[in-house]
């Protein structure tokens, strides 16, 4: 089926790669009513504070979830791929408590919030599949508080390659060993906490060191062993299989 098509395809993808869906459970997430919105980078999806009536998933382009301090610095929480719901967080909740916003210029289709909660009221298997994906995202927010607690900058650099590498290859959208990495160094001190100027260290000492090697934006892995092991990189988090656990839910 071509994504052009049928756009919420990346959806029952991306949903697939952890619970069981039927034909039929796939088709009434591709039937669900939307409108596919372009976005540039730094375009608000969802604000902090603000209810919506809508909700989204990424079609193409990267996005990133994000809290704010009160004097205004940005902790970049976690980065989203094409074929990720940008808000099912919010699906039951009044308010947000955090903002989305697009990392790079991209397409979302959006659908409407009644919508989406009716078919999970209505379909046992999509509304396990979205609980699978949200107790997913928890899990990896788990992982990023210890990467940003308890690694070294160089761990933590480390560790979010390996991640992006894990996650665009299950997603089929690059090689396990070399993708562009869609961040600033900016960008990814404000995932890693880390300034820029130390983010730009880590990168070229993962460098000198030869686990990576980068043109423009294009990273590479020559020794994916070696970094794995640098960043103390175990995928387990990312639940990349079919989880089968409560399949009589």
């Amino acid at each position: 089926m071509k994504i052009a098509d049928q756009p919420l395809e990346l959806l029952v993808r991306s949903l697939r790669l952890r619970a069981p869906l039927s034909d039929s459970d796939a088709d009434a997430i591709r039937a669900l009513p939307h409108n596919i919105k372009l976005l540039e980078a730094g375009t608000y999806t969802v604000r902090e504070a603000d209810s919506t009536p809508v909700c989204g998933v990424l079609i193409s382009g990267f996005a990133y979830r994000q809290k704010t301090s009160s004097d205004g610095d940005r902790q970049i929480v976690s980065v989203l791929i094409p074929g990720d719901a940008l808000d099912l967080q919010n699906i039951f909740l009044d308010v947000s408590d955090h903002s989305v916003q697009m990392l790079t210029r991209g397409e979302v289709a959006v659908l409407q919030r009644a919508d989406v909660q009716a078919l999970i009221r209505d379909n046992a298997a999509v509304a396990r599949a979205m609980m699978v994906n949200i107790l997913t995202e928890a899990s990896i927010l788990r992982e990023w508080v210890l990467n940003v607690g308890q690694r070294s900058g160089k761990e933590r650099a480390a560790h979010l390659l390996c991640e992006f590498a894990i996650r665009l290859k299950a997603a089929g959208l690059a090689d396990q060993y070399a993708y562009e990495l869609p961040m600033t160094q900016e960008q990814i001190g404000d995932a890693l906490g880390l300034t820029p100027v130390h983010v730009n260290r880590m990168l070229k000492a993962l460098q000198a060191d030869g686990l990576i090697t980068r043109t423009k934006r294009v990273v590479q892995f020559p020794n994916w062993e070696a970094m794995r092991n640098v960043a103390g990189f175990n995928e387990r988090y990312l639940h990349l299989e079919v989880q089968r656990n409560g399949m009589s839910l």
